[in-house]
């Protein structure tokens, strides 16, 4: 399943080009500085790849007939005709999605079956008035969209902070061509997530991806294999974690609907909660999206309207 969300392609490769002393082949702390120092973004458009990744048609159809023989080349989409650019951001997009995707479906299976850590996620006694807050109690909030709603203001924010910067250097030219790659809109090759260990200035002790070293034990027919089946098992993920969410929603998923999944009331796509408020603008953007399920019941009417009900009296008790 090819990620959709794409607007319009400006096919830039965010990258930031390194100076001379950090492209050497020992990486060393110099990447950090150069990262934070000298950004200047590639705008050349069009750059003659020198790898032989998929750049056409071709290659995609070689590549869906080992994926699925059965199933074969499909591209509603047309992707296929587009530029060698857009092709290499639609297959990372397709890598990275499915890679989320297959550690939130488990993710959300743990969570459902109430398995959380011991201890305490926030202090171990009460301190300048921050009470102390268990594992077990956000796991008894309810299902995992609703644990989520019950982490404090410092989790989420510290959760989406270390994913923004772990997408800044997947991102980077510095840290890619450090080990000898390049952006996978210049030819380089997608799902390549690049090394850590070595080019922090504080002990990374192991890499985001492959923190053992599995793939560098493997073959080379054995790794084409694995890659393959991880780009299906990424689709089925995708699915998957879809079809869970829009379950607990109340939405009829053949094959999960029956599973009994805790049903949510919330918003799944919305980052912040109503014990949230003490953030800037969360309790204008939940009151905003109240007065836009109201105008959304009044204009469906019926069951629509009682539906409406407890996320507008959530955001009514949320606001100052």
């Amino acid at each position: 399943m090819l990620a959709l969300n794409i607007a319009a392609p400006a096919l830039v490769a965010p990258v930031v080009r390194a100076p001379a002393s950090s492209r050497a082949a020992a990486p060393s702390m110099d990447l950090a500085k150069d990262f934070f120092s000298d950004f200047s973004p590639d705008l050349t458009p069009n750059k003659p790849w020198t790898s032989s990744e998929i750049s056409d048609k071709a290659g995609l159809e070689e590549l869906a007939n080992k994926l699925n023989p059965v199933f074969g080349y499909y591209d509603p989409l047309g992707i296929g005709d587009k530029s060698k650019e857009l092709i290499g951001w639609f297959r990372h997009a397709e890598i990275k999605h499915g890679r989320v995707a297959m550690a939130a479906f488990v993710g959300f299976t743990v969570q459902s079956m109430g398995i959380h850590f011991p201890g305490n996620i926030q202090g171990m006694a009460t301190y300048h008035g921050v009470t102390p807050l268990s594992y077990a109690e956000i796991s008894a909030a309810g299902g995992p969209s609703d644990q989520w709603d019950a982490l404090p203001s410092a989790a989420k924010c510290q959760i989406l902070l270390a994913i923004g910067f772990l997408e800044v250097v997947g991102e980077s030219s510095v840290f890619l061509e450090a080990d000898g790659q390049q952006h996978y809109v210049r030819g380089g090759k997608p799902g390549y997530y690049p090394k850590l260990k070595g080019k922090m200035p504080h002990p990374v002790p192991l890499n985001l991806w492959d923190p053992f070293g599995f793939t560098g034990k493997m073959s080379p027919e054995r790794k084409e294999s694995a890659l393959l089946a991880e780009i299906n098992n990424g689709r089925w993920a995708m699915l998957g974690i879809f079809g869970c969410i829009s379950s607990t929603k109340g939405l009829i998923v053949p094959g999960i609907d029956s599973l009994g999944l805790t049903p949510y009331a919330g918003e799944p796509m919305a980052p912040f909660a109503a014990n949230n408020v003490d953030l800037p603008f969360v309790s204008q953007m939940l009151d905003l999206r109240a007065a836009q399920i109201l105008r959304e019941a009044a204009f469906l009417g019926g069951e629509a309207t009682a539906a409406a009900a407890p996320v507008v009296e959530a955001a009514a008790a949320a606001a100052p």
